[in-house]
């Protein structure tokens, strides 16, 4: 496991204006030690997590921590995941701007956010609906307008608006959900977390002549995936 990265951030910050320079420090802090130096390399991928204001997509009381290199409780037994894990999974989607992509797991809205400003729309499906909820008026206040929100099984996808040129899964998964893979353009990519639920390692699937072409990246540990073609709820 990496080491938390300690960053110029005022433990006073929770009465900060949600805007303030502090956080702007923090923020191209956490880019710089914990994203650029770790590699990646994607300049659009930077720029927007050197925008977005992370502290916004966790609790009031936790803004102290949410530039921290590590994920936080969003409540619900979910996450929202360590920057670097945002990163890298936005990264391998190797988006362009004007791809259509679904993301299996809202949550907190953060990676939504992430992806919106680097896509042309984002399907978004999240199974607690309190969470898509919350999320969704975080995107408001950001100002996001491309993302269209479901509540539902996020295993079975959104098959009236596929096919997608990119689908990301923010939980982990036993294996790789066929009928997410059937909803990829030709050349598209899936972003996953695949293993058991101690363990997982970050997949990239790209759709080659209907076939999937698997590369293996980096080990992880996500929430589960839950629904009809994951993990069934305990």
């Amino acid at each position: 496991m990496q080491r938390a990265v300690e960053l110029p951030l005022d433990r006073d910050m929770m009465h900060a204006p949600p805007d303030s320079d502090e956080y702007v420090v923090a923020r191209n802090a956490m880019v710089d030690r914990q994203l650029a130096a770790r590699g990646i390399r994607d300049r659009r991928v930077l720029d927007s997590m050197r925008t977005v204001p992370r502290h916004l997509f966790v609790d009031e009381h936790r803004r102290v921590e949410a530039y921290d290199d590590n994920p936080l409780s969003i409540g619900y037994g979910q996450t929202i995941s360590q920057p670097y894990m945002v990163a890298i999974m936005t990264e391998l989607l190797a988006l362009g701007g004007n791809e259509r992509v679904l993301e299996v797991g809202t949550g907190s809205g953060y990676q939504t956010v992430v992806l919106a400003s680097l896509c042309k729309w984002v399907y978004t499906i999240e199974r607690i609906q309190a969470l898509s909820a919350g999320a969704q008026k975080t995107l408001e206040l950001c100002g996001y307008r491309n993302v269209t929100f479901r509540v539902g099984d996020g295993t079975q996808g959104w098959p009236s608006e596929a096919p997608f040129e990119g689908i990301i899964v923010t939980a982990g998964a036993p294996t790789i959900p066929h009928v997410l893979f059937n909803q990829l353009t030709e050349g598209g990519i899936l972003v996953i977390p695949v293993g058991d639920k101690f363990s997982q390692m970050l997949k990239r699937v790209v759709k080659i002549n209907g076939r999937m072409k698997t590369e293996s990246h980096t080990p992880c540990r996500f929430v589960d995936l839950v629904g009809q073609y994951a993990w069934r709820e305990e």
